[in-house]
């Protein structure tokens, strides 16, 4: 690996161990503890802005030391990527419209079957798939019509990252919602999307 790309790989891990301890139960636990009452109102804004903030110099060092060209997809075919991309990029706010309660904190604290953990209510994108936040990810990511060396490395730890973090947060969700979320998990693929729509 050359320097540039060493420091691009240490700026993502720095990135992802920013945002993974951020969305740990420990530090909502510490979050509730401190600001109180608005924490479930907060904690969204505040985790996405950190998050942004934090991959501004990922961002920068892939501009600045892009490496070597490995392939550019001609037209038409660009275009057909990068339509791709955007609809990938119009599920993200679909999976924050239709699954409000799975992001409130306290609720993520709460052991199954009470009433601070809520119901799983799965309606919208959550009938198709079980992750779109993944699913967006990886199209997002792999539908670039271009790529460089380092973007590949990049691509390929965010891709690992994406799923690993796919892994954990449905942990949690079954610590939520216990046999109700196991029960969805065997209808609804994590990533690939279902033909017809689940109904509970």
């Amino acid at each position: 690996m050359t320097s540039s790309t060493i420091i691009l790989v240490l700026s993502l891990v720095i990135f992802a161990t920013i945002h993974s301890f951020m969305a740990s139960l420990p530090f909502k636990r510490f979050f509730i503890k401190v600001v109180g009452p608005s924490a479930d109102r907060l904690f969204m804004p505040l985790f996405s802005f950190i998050a942004v903030i934090t991959l501004l110099p990922v961002v920068y060092l892939l501009y600045k030391n892009p490496g070597p060209l490995l392939y550019i997809i001609p037209s038409p075919w660009r275009w057909l990527m990068i339509s791709g991309q955007l609809i990938a990029a119009s599920i993200a706010p679909l999976a924050l419209l239709h699954a409000p309660h799975r992001f409130r904190i306290r609720a993520q604290l709460s052991p199954p079957r009470t009433h601070e953990a809520g119901t799983l209510d799965i309606r919208g994108i959550y009938q198709w798939v079980r992750d779109p936040f993944l699913l967006s990810g990886i199209v997002m990511i792999w539908l670039t019509p271009f790529m460089t060396l380092n973007l590949l490395i990049l691509y390929i730890l965010a891709t690992i990252y994406l799923y690993l973090g796919s892994l954990h947060w449905e942990a949690r969700l079954i610590a939520q919602f216990g046999d109700e979320y196991r029960e969805y998990q065997k209808h609804v693929h994590r990533v690939i999307p279902r033909l017809k729509k689940y109904y509970k």
